[in-house]
């Protein structure tokens, strides 16, 4: 029973302790006296009846005060202290209970802190021991993520059902360059923990794979491994290498091997994507057996997009085609020529004039197409080297600290241009520098060096720059042949071949005029890749080497279904944490979303690396009074995105999860007013941090984010930004999932009927 029905029938008990007595005894003398007397009697009592009123009341009013004291001081103040104490059971072990209210109150409230601090410093010692239990375990899981941060190539391990439970940063980044449309902007194809790997792959194609891989581990092959290529929904083609992830054994959670990766492909060889849950693979258990006790649990995948090498490889069979048909009608001409020269020794003058120029324009034409064609695939030619797109300045510098560190030569930097990029082999490209460096050093006693970068269409100038004496060509012809050998470090290249193998050249020039003169490299420059977008709230959030994975996940099955099932636990849920900035409090009367901001939760853990991080142009003037709330000014928002961009990739990114808000019904009530115009329906269970605060904690007289933070141990880091305010939320949430489950709630079905019993579900916008 609730503390306030409890005081209201004590109320009542109060009154009836009051006025009955009095009522019933003036009833019985009335009813026992005879006309006479019960006539003396009522002359009697009405006169004094109104005092004898007025005096009931004031005592009753008396008595009601002394009973509110009494119940606020004992009945709610040790409701109060209740909740305070499943907060430190639970979620803020730190919290204390502050002493209020009469002596005894007071006296619980400090026996109940002597108590939490005893259980703090067990559960200290307990954890101290567990923490040194799984040092071990904890360094191999950094050994794995410090492997996949190191890789070159994109990884992805998955489960049975195509459940993603690891990614590289370099799978990240592949899949984002992938990305078309509005899924960009929540940071490219929806790779992320728990989501499918069917959303981005051919599920036939990887299912195909992978039944072939269990056929050869049956069959007891070494390498059990399947290669395939693949096209993403956005046309891009996909190099992958599946292996087998092994457990032995029946019992025992599934990892993920370092020896499941496939090896490495030879170099050279090389989606804008609605996010689909993860479903299970047609045919596929979720454990396999494969012979003897080995199970295959899940799939390593290695991805590289060759979608450019696939196409310099048709653009190649095409021009190998139209040169090999146009030379076979020239070589045909030019045969039939010669022949008929031969044949005819004595042709008259014009007449060999004639064949001899029909042999000339053939194969002047054919001269012209092999140039054509070795014009167009000259950069083609020199992929056989393992060149790579980097920097120049980065080139330039490495450079100079390696001719300072060898040589003790002074190095000086001219004008140089930080946005050019070359295409190189870097390691040789030093090595000649160094090379160079050297030569002038010891041959002309070179004092100091500069170094200048300069571009000129497609290609790179490098120019290595001394005053004073002069280097003959021949001098320079004969480094070229001479192998690189710097003091005690050798090698077989020379110059020329690392010029060569970069399809450059090296020229000698001098500038008279400023008494100088230099070693130009002509390189060839690459495309200027698209700079990464830095995220600040999730470098403030992320750890040192930011790698996705939970093996957990490998135990899970079906964890997202095609349909969010109510009945399901909410600790085996995934979530979507999102907030909203706006132009004002109104959404009925016009006021717009600016910025939007989200976090994933899969497996009870908020993945600070999976978010959805938006500014939106509102295509309305910004209210002055909000600007200093939430930081967002005009200029921010002008050229962003519209909802209409915005909100459908918004939906595709909280696909099949659970919609986790603060006050939600404010947020959602924007969603719902956009429905008809954009198409864009929210169908998914909503859970409000708001009212679930009020299921927890109804004694608490503020349900504030910060507050209810501040509660459960929080600290509040970004507020008044739509993604910081998500992340804060997210933690909020997670810290109430225990909490509910204390009172009998563990479902999403239990969670949502019970905030809706709550005062704050009747808000609305």
């Amino acid at each position: 029973m609730k503390a306030k029905v409890r005081f209201v029938i004590a109320a009542v008990v109060l009154g009836l302790l009051m006025v009955g007595p009095f009522g019933i005894t003036a009833l019985l003398l009335f009813l026992d006296s005879k006309d006479a007397e019960r006539e003396a009697f009522a002359q009697f009592l009405l006169p004094r009846l109104p005092l004898g009123g007025l005096i009931t009341v004031m005592g009753f009013a008396f008595g009601i005060m002394l009973l509110r004291g009494l119940f606020q001081q004992y009945v709610q103040g040790l409701s109060r202290m209740a909740e305070t104490l499943r907060l430190m059971l639970g979620a803020n072990r730190n919290f204390r209970v502050e002493p209020d209210g009469p002596p005894e109150v007071r006296e619980l409230a400090r026996a109940a802190n002597d108590l939490a601090q005893q259980r703090n410093e067990l559960l200290d010692d307990v954890e101290a021991q567990i923490r040194q239990a799984k040092a071990t375990v904890e360094e191999e899981k950094n050994r794995l993520a410090a492997l996949m941060s190191e890789l070159a190539m994109g990884v992805v391990v998955c489960n049975l059902d195509g459940r993603i439970l690891l990614y590289n940063s370099r799978a990240r980044l592949q899949f984002k360059a992938l990305a078309q449309g509005p899924t960009s902007m929540s940071g490219g194809a929806l790779i992320g923990l728990g989501r499918s790997i069917f959303s981005i792959l051919e599920r036939g194609q990887i299912t195909h794979s992978l039944e072939n891989i269990q056929q050869r581990l049956r069959r007891g092959s070494a390498e059990p491994t399947a290669n395939f290529i693949t096209a993403t929904r956005g046309g891009q083609l996909l190099r992958a290498q599946m292996a087998p992830v092994l457990r032995t054994g029946a019992t025992g959670p599934a990892t993920a091997s370092v020896d499941s990766l496939p090896p490495t492909p030879p170099p050279g060889e090389g989606g804008d994507n609605a996010s689909s849950q993860a479903a299970p693979a047609q045919g596929i258990p979720a454990t396999t057996m494969v012979g003897g006790d080995q199970q295959v649990t899940g799939y390593v995948l290695t991805i590289e997009n060759i979608t450019r090498n696939f196409e310099r490889e048709a653009e190649r069979d095409q021009a190998l085609q139209a040169l090999t048909d146009g030379n076979r009608a020239a070589l045909g001409n030019i045969r039939a020529a010669v022949e008929t020269l031969l044949d005819s020794p004595e042709m008259e003058a014009d007449f060999r004039e004639r064949f001899m120029r029909v042999i000339s324009d053939e194969a002047s034409t054919m001269s012209a197409r092999l140039d054509a064609t070795m014009n167009r695939f000259a950069d083609s030619l020199k992929t056989r080297w393992p060149l790579e797109d980097v920097l120049a300045i980065d080139i330039l510098s490495a450079a100079a600290r390696r001719i300072e560190d060898r040589l003790k030569l002074p190095i000086k930097h001219e004008e140089q241009d930080a946005s050019l990029w070359m295409r190189v082999d870097s390691f040789s490209l030093i090595q000649a520098i160094t090379f160079l460096a050297s030569r002038l050093q010891d041959h002309y006693e070179i004092r100091e060096l500069r170094l200048r970068l300069a571009a000129d269409a497609r290609m790179v100038f490098v120019d290595l720059i001394w005053s004073g004496t002069t280097v003959s060509s021949e001098t320079l012809y004969t480094w070229e042949l001479e192998p690189m050998n710097v003091g005690n470090e050798t090698s077989p290249l020379t110059l020329r071949d690392v010029v060569e193998r970069h399809g450059g050249e090296i020229w000698y020039q001098r500038d008279k005029a400023a008494h100088r003169a230099f070693f130009r490299f002509v390189l060839p420059a690459a495309a200027t890749p698209d700079a990464p977008v830095v995220d600040q709230a999730q470098h403030l959030h992320s750890d040192s080497r930011p790698e996705y994975y939970d093996f957990d996940l490998f135990a899970a099955r079906d964890a997202e279904g095609a349909n969010i099932d109510l009945d399901r636990k909410l600790t085996e849920l995934a979530y979507s944490v999102f907030d909203t900035e706006t132009t004002g409090l109104q959404p009925s009367q016009g006021d717009e979303i600016i910025q939007m901001g989200a976090v994933r939760i899969v497996n009870n853990r908020l993945l600070r690396q999976e978010i959805f991080d938006q500014l939106v142009d509102p295509g309305i003037p910004l209210k002055a009074e909000g600007i200093p709330i939430h930081g967002i000014t005009e200029a921010m928002v002008n050229g962003q995105p519209r909802l209409d961009v915005v909100l459908p990739a918004f939906h595709e990114f909280c696909h099949e999860t659970v919609l986790v808000a603060h006050n939600a019904a404010f947020d959602m009530r924007f969603f719902q007013l956009k429905e008809d115009s954009l198409g864009v329906r929210f169908t998914q269970p909503v859970l409000d941090t708001l009212l679930l605060s009020a299921v927890i904690h109804p004694n608490q007289e503020s349900h504030k984010l910060e507050l209810i933070a501040e509660r459960l141990g929080i600290n509040v880091i970004g507020r008044h930004t739509a993604l910081g305010d998500a992340f804060v939320t997210g933690e909020v949430f997670l810290k109430m999932v225990p909490l509910l489950a204390d009172m009998g709630i563990h479902t999403l079905r239990q969670a949502l009927e019970a905030s809706q019993k709550t005062y704050f579900a009747r808000i609305q916008y």
